[in-house]
């Protein structure tokens, strides 16, 4: 219960905290901004309006998700160390990959409301009246809004898991490493709550920037999957006719026969700047709740001393 908790805690913190670079990541990768706003006068006003739109579908979604993947995951590390003999880094990956799967079916829904949320635009400005998330949520509405809420979902696990099998072993290696370097007897031993924060928020950034980066390809092809489903919902309306959803791969030639190479590393800055921060906020407050609860635990004598 405590890691649930803790999980749901730190996804909150990050949420409101690096929220607005997580949307002009989004516009800065959409096809949309590329070809309509970024030669005109616009552009600034777009990207800088509205940088919480759709935040309301992600804290709905992500403090549950969040709960999943911290539950799964230290379950499933334990579980795997108890009983197969595999080198440390490896379990991790194992770990995560796990625990991100049943994360994401969670996620994927909030997800695509958000990024079409973070796209929308009004006369008065984006953002300017009413909630972004239901805005969108609408937008996707009708039949096959099932279908469409999951869209992305493949390419979600694509970004995702990669990200996480790179991260959480180099999280771990170096957690434990400056963990060490502060312990005077055999076992490690929590010290204060601002020292928690500090080993695990630098061990989380650090980590978390390097994953990023080296993933940004599949999450520039998530990031237009979803966007298409809102864009060809609507026009799908004023046609009154059926439209394709794209795929991954078609969405990943466009890309190319765009921008090339470049393309897929398009926003590459802003995530790894998001998620440094997002990581180091999330892993550090995660492993901060974690510890406050435990110790309140202990205090109450639920747990011998």
């Amino acid at each position: 219960m405590e890691v649930y908790v803790a999980g749901a805690i730190a996804a909150f913190t990050v949420d409101v905290l690096v929220y607005p670079l997580d949307t002009l990541k989004t516009r800065y990768q959409s096809q949309d901004f590329i070809k309509t706003y970024a030669a005109t006068s616009n552009a600034k006003p777009l990207a800088f309006r509205g940088l919480y739109q759709g935040i309301g579908s992600v804290v709905l979604a992500t403090l549950p998700a969040a709960g999943v993947f911290f539950s799964t995951y230290e379950s499933t590390k334990n579980i795997f160390s108890r009983n197969l003999s595999l080198p440390e880094p490896l379990v991790y990956s194992s770990a995560s990959a796990v625990a991100e799967s049943a994360s994401c079916l969670v996620l994927a829904p909030a997800e695509v409301i958000k990024q079409n949320a973070q796209m929308l635009r009004n006369e008065g400005g984006i953002g300017a009246t009413g909630s972004t998330s239901l805005q969108a949520f609408r937008q996707l509405g009708g039949e096959g809004a099932v279908r469409r809420l999951f869209t992305g979902y493949t390419a979600l696990l694509a970004r995702n898991l990669p990200f996480t099998a790179i991260q959480f072993p180099v999280f771990e290696h170096v957690r434990a490493g400056l963990r060490e370097s502060t312990t005077e007897g055999n076992k490690y031993t929590p010290g204060s709550l601002k020292q928690t924060f500090l080993i695990s928020g630098f061990s989380a950034g650090s980590a978390g920037s390097f994953a990023a980066f080296v993933t940004t390809p599949s999450d520039v092809v998530k990031t237009r999957m979803m966007l298409s489903v809102g864009e060809e919902h609507h026009e799908q309306g004023h046609r009154g006719k059926h439209s394709h959803k794209k795929g991954a791969w078609r969405v990943a030639q466009e890309v190319w026969s765009e921008r090339g190479l470049k393309g897929f590393f398009r926003g590459g800055l802003f995530r790894s700047a998001w998620t440094a921060m997002g990581s180091g906020l999330y892993l550090g407050t995660y492993d901060v709740a974690k510890v406050w609860l435990e110790r309140r635990k202990e205090e109450k004598g639920d747990i011998p001393s």
